[in-house]
């Protein structure tokens, strides 16, 4: 059954005041996520739900695509996020191709491929390995065997992953050998930890939640939105527990930035997650919440480092 996000809302306002349950922010208009129609040296065009759309390609501008690329890598058809200039939205300052991941554990290993199961309530992912990006990746994933932990960014190639940046360091067990956790006190209220993101409409830009906002969350209340079915294990970030529907702010230490955010599904599969992001030198382990691609962007995040250090704040 659909939750109702906002009866849930306002129900936790009436009963526990207004400022525990912020209202989510507007979309930032300066993430703009659509199929790529044209691009040249000077100007991109981009059709989204709203029409199409061109922005400026400056000097300065970035592509991506599985690495830094040049205008002629980009074609028509592929599926692009732009993030504009801070100071003049016709002007694309990033530009990402093509962009994906895939986090979680890995379940099969055939010919190549690995199969990974990325929670309970979406598909496995099927990942490649090119040989140009191996042996990065296996740098940081020395073990490509079932059981143990896999999470990397880059390319959807027709349905496949093509893995490119090995995001975490993998630990040296299985999931199932992983440490018992000792026991954490939950904060009713505020947390450090890791941010990373996911992509709720898998690479295909005319789906309607390729620009949804909001964050997947590895503590929901097990007894409801979690779910029969659910993976929850026990994270190493002391995390209040919290219901789809919920709202919280959360800032992006490394920049600043910050937004108030809804839970919009369940991110369990991160609990099994114990690292620090190094993108500002946060001493802090446990990954504290799963942002859509767009929010990840809007935030000041850059998807191919694949994470940056928050506080979240709930009430």
């Amino acid at each position: 059954m659909p939750v109702d996000t906002r009866e849930r809302r306002r129900l936790t306002a009436a009963l526990l005041g207004g400022g525990t349950a912020p209202v989510p922010d507007e979309p930032d208009p300066g993430v703009v996520r659509g199929t790529l129609v044209d691009i040249g040296p000077h100007l991109i065009s981009v059709a989204t739900p709203q029409g199409e759309e061109r922005f400026v390609l400056a000097e300065d501008s970035v592509l991506w695509r599985g690495r830094v690329a040049d205008v002629t890598e980009l074609s028509p058809g592929q599926d692009v996020i732009v993030r504009t200039h801070p100071d003049n939205r016709w002007v694309a300052q990033r530009v990402w191709s093509g962009l994906a991941r895939v986090t979680g554990v890995i379940v099969a290993e055939e010919d190549g491929l690995l199969e990974v199961d990325t929670g309970h309530d979406r598909r496995n992912s099927v990942v490649a390995i090119p040989y140009r990006s191996s042996g990065r990746i296996q740098v940081r994933h020395p073990i490509l065997k079932p059981g143990y932990l896999f999470d990397a960014v880059g390319l959807d190639k027709d349905g496949e992953f093509q893995a490119m940046i090995p995001v975490s360091s993998q630990p040296p067990y299985p999931v199932a050998e992983t440490p018992r956790r000792p026991a954490v006190r939950r904060r009713p209220t505020t947390v450090s930890g890791t941010v990373g993101w996911y992509d709720p409409a898998e690479g295909r830009s005319g789906d309607p939640l390729a620009t949804a906002t909001g964050a997947a969350y590895p503590a929901l209340d097990r007894s409801a939105d979690c779910g029969p079915g659910c993976d929850q294990v026990t994270s190493c970030a002391p995390l209040p527990l919290l219901s789809i529907g919920t709202s919280f702010r959360l800032r992006n230490d490394c920049t600043g930035r910050s937004a108030a955010l809804q839970v919009i599904a369940c991110g369990s599969a991160t609990a099994r997650f114990c690292d620090r992001c190094a993108t500002c030198g946060s001493e802090e382990r446990g990954r504290i919440a799963q942002l859509t691609l767009t929010s990840f962007i809007a935030l000041g995040g850059l998807p191919e480092a694949g994470c940056f250090n928050a506080t979240l704040t709930v009430g």
